[in-house]
């Protein structure tokens, strides 16, 4: 077996062996107790699983300080936003506490048997069940809301599915210390045995995927790493659903209105969202389509100013640094692309890069430029009118978000460009930076390929639904149904002979 290590990326160096690549019988001992306590689970019912995420939520934060020290210690991501993102999985655990105790995601509806213009009907009764167990894969640029614990795992475990997490190689000692907070919380707010399972490796990452008693994955990670956990579902008997968020453009459209309004702050605002995080958010902007012109020109200054005095940024992984000094390489030296400015050379050890600014020309735009390139880069692309600004809009692939940064008051063009950004983004952000996800009831983090490969969102209070499935009794005795589809119960809204009934 190989030795699980975790290296600090501010010095390049190995910190401590952390645990053992997990083997495929591990796995499958995991996934077996996973599917033994699906039961149990779903058993506790939505007030037991409620206290079960709450339990959960005070026990991370208990742990606060441990946390956001080794988590850093492992990213670089520095305390400040470390916490914040620790702040934001504890709520996102009382959320869909709150979720349950709502009781709307059911979708419960209830057709009691009558006549109808078809004829008789039966007694319909309809709500969503859950799957069964989930594989859970941690991402290495948020340690603590898209890993052993944040959204995949609150919103699995909502809907009463166990949850195995693949931890991300890039923080496993995170993942360990995560893992065993919630684990002993968990058995002491009554969750069955296998609630929460945990593996390290690649290896034992695609067996987990494998694995018969996994009945859905949620994957966060890049389009390579998707397409192969992809092969693999394709390989088992029984195919399970794919829950991927993989590559991101995240176009920002400025309008000629924008850019004579506030071009220098847009300028300096655009590169913090591009180096927040080193660049290593899924939503941070790829390409900001710019006008020609005066106007364009002081956006473009300001960019290139805030990226000649921004310090070298440390990246997560010696991985993310190759792929991004190639992928970077690859984008600069395309046609028509010129350099506009580079960051503070990097002076010493560790897994640091300069920030990069490049520009081309909307009539002219290599499709290189449209590539995602994990880091702090970013395209500048100027557009010489509509037509040239519809155009690159065109050619552009699909994303998480779009944002169109507009002058005071205007309306008639960025009604246009949202209209053709409409299809091509999950979410449409205006006169803000796409970087930075709310967690709430009306969010959305999806959208059309590459950027997912799923109508469902990854963040938000519908993130519970990718773990449901509906399920109808016909004719069931009452006493053979849920609580919340016999006649009397009146706990959460449902539909009855087609009319919503709220509790």
């Amino acid at each position: 077996m190989n030795d699980v290590v975790s290296v600090d990326p501010r010095t390049g160096q190995t910190v401590e062996v952390v645990a053992q690549e997990t083997t495929t019988d591990e796995v499958a001992q995991l996934c077996a107790a996973a599917l033994a306590a699906a039961s149990g689970l779903d058993a506790l019912g939505r007030v037991g699983r409620a206290s079960l995420l709450r339990s959960l939520s005070a026990a991370l934060e208990a742990r606060r300080e441990d946390i956001v020290a080794i988590a850093d210690r492992e990213t670089a991501l520095g305390p400040t936003r470390l916490g914040g993102e620790l702040t934001r999985t504890t709520y996102q655990l009382r959320l869909f506490a709150d979720v349950l105790d709502e009781g709307s995601y059911l979708e419960a509806a209830i057709d009691h048997a009558g006549d109808t213009p078809m004829g008789p009907r039966p007694d319909l009764r309809r709500m969503l069940v859950p799957l069964g167990p989930v594989a859970v894969f941690g991402a290495s640029n948020f340690p603590l809301a898209f890993s052993v614990p944040g959204g995949d795992t609150a919103s699995a475990l909502a809907s009463g599915c166990p949850v195995m997490i693949k931890a991300h190689g890039s923080h496993p000692a995170t993942s360990r210390l995560c893992f065993e907070i919630l684990d002993e919380a968990g058995r002491k707010a009554g969750a069955p045995e296998g609630t929460l399972g945990l593996v390290h490796g690649l290896r034992a990452g695609a067996d987990l995927v494998a694995q018969p008693a996994i009945r859905a994955v949620g994957f966060t990670g890049s389009v390579t790493g998707g397409r192969a956990l992809l092969e693999i579902i394709e390989q088992r008997p029984e195919r399970v659903p794919f829950f991927g968020e993989l590559s991101s453009l995240n176009p920002v459209v400025v309008t000629p209105h924008a850019a004579n309004e506030r071009g220098t702050t847009i300028g300096r605002e655009l590169i913090g969202s591009v180096t927040l995080g080193a660049g290593q958010f899924c939503t941070k902007p790829g390409l900001v389509l710019v006008p020609a012109g005066a106007a364009g020109d002081s956006v473009v200054d300001a960019m290139a100013a805030a990226v000649e005095e921004t310090a070298p940024q440390v990246l997560l992984n010696a991985g993310i640094v190759e792929s991004f000094e190639r992928i970077s390489a690859r984008l600069a030296q395309a046609p028509e692309v010129e350099t506009l400015a580079r960051g503070a050379a990097v002076d010493g050890p560790g897994l640091a890069v300069a920030p990069l600014l490049l520009t081309t020309r909307a009539a002219r735009m290599p499709p290189e430029v449209t590539e995602e390139c994990f880091g702090p880069v970013t395209v500048v692309v100027r557009y010489a009118g509509e037509n040239e600004l519809f155009g690159a809009i065109g050619e552009l692939p699909s994303s998480l978000t779009a944002a169109v940064l507009r002058g005071t008051g205007e309306t008639e063009l960025p009604l246009t460009i949202s209209e053709r950004l409409r299809s091509r983004a999950g979410r449409l952000v205006y006169d803000s930076y796409p970087t930075g996800v709310a967690v709430s009831w009306a969010q959305h983090h999806g959208g059309p390929w590459p950027s997912t490969n799923t109508q469902h969102t990854s963040v938000g209070t519908t993130a519970i639904r990718r773990f449901l499935r509906p399920m109808t009794w016909q004719g069931a005795p009452a006493e053979l149904l849920p609580a919340e589809l016999t006649d009397g119960y009146a706990g959460i809204p449902r539909r009855i002979d087609g009319a919503l009934v709220l509790p």
